[in-house]
């Protein structure tokens, strides 16, 4: 008898229909709960907002459906020149934080300096708040003279990329660090040279071990897009600041911030199921 037509052949046991069905049941159950009780706690938070004394006021300020619609508008031209930035930042923060991450592993006394002015760069750009940064180089560097007139949106997008880039360097130096030191020895014995193994045996599996905490920094600075308004660049942010000037209301900014979240909800929700799903890879074989 073949192997297929065994498992043409093969049924669950009774037992194991029944064990389906208490799943299939247990399942239910636990998403009607969740249901439930989902319902009734934000049921109470509307109920507790909705009969605060200042609820009127705040109605009309931050909830205007007329102003909403009105700057939908111009607060998603201003999201364009977010997106442009991030689009930017994205590509210069992958190359050089890996050049950073790179820098740092560097093995042997002749390359110290190189280490040294890496990990000095590192550790001032992660300590030193974006918005100072922003300030910095966004009116410092143009008081210098040295360079060309440029818009505000081109030193934001130089602020992200120096901020963000020690941070991504000092992730990926750590996935390169957790890879076992066995994958360089057989590297090398096999004739690479250390470039050729950071570049083909080291940064691939570093990068693998590292994809989650990378693509929460990308939330990250999806959001801090958003602080290039400070230079005066109309993005959305400052879109929103001109109509709440124009109009004395504050539904812009909530127009703006459901926007930013539209933004990164995909990329939240896709950084979930990637962990989870390493984790699950991670823990397949294993006794809990």
């Amino acid at each position: 008898m073949t192997s297929t037509s065994v498992d043409a052949e093969w049924q669950p046991s009774e037992l194991e229909l029944s064990r389906r069905v208490l799943r299939r049941r247990a399942t239910t159950r636990s998403v009607l709960i969740a249901l439930v009780s989902s319902i009734v706690l934000v049921t109470v938070l509307l109920l507790v907002v909705v009969n605060t004394p200042g609820w009127a006021v705040v109605s009309q300020t931050f909830f205007d459906p007329q102003v909403a619609l009105e700057s939908i508008g111009p607060i998603f031209q201003g999201l364009l020149v977010n997106l442009l930035v991030l689009a930017i930042a994205v590509v210069c923060v992958a190359i050089f934080g890996t050049l950073l991450a790179t820098m740092r592993s560097l093995r042997g006394p002749v390359f110290f300096p190189l280490r040294a002015l890496a990990a000095a760069y590192t550790d001032f750009f992660r300590g030193i708040p974006l918005l100072i940064v922003l300030y910095l180089v966004g009116f410092g560097i143009p008081a210098l003279m040295i360079f060309p007139r440029m818009p505000a949106m081109f030193w934001g997008t130089i602020a992200l990329v120096l901020t963000y880039s020690a941070y991504v360097a000092e992730v990926l130096r750590a996935g390169m660090e957790a890879v076992h030191p066995s994958q360089r020895i057989a590297a090398r014995s096999l004739g690479l040279t250390h470039g050729q193994t950071l570049r083909i045996v080291v940064i691939p599996q570093g990068v693998r071990k590292v994809v989650p905490a990378l693509m929460n920094d990308f939330v990250s600075m999806q959001k801090d897009v958003g602080l290039i308004s400070v230079l005066g660049a109309v993005d959305a942010v400052r879109a929103a600041q001109l109509l709440v000037a124009e109009t004395y209301n504050f539904t812009p900014y909530l127009v703006a911030g459901l926007m930013f979240i539209v933004l990164s909800w995909p990329m939240i929700r896709l950084t979930d199921v990637v962990t989870a799903r390493m984790n699950k890879r991670e823990q397949a074989g294993g006794v809990v």
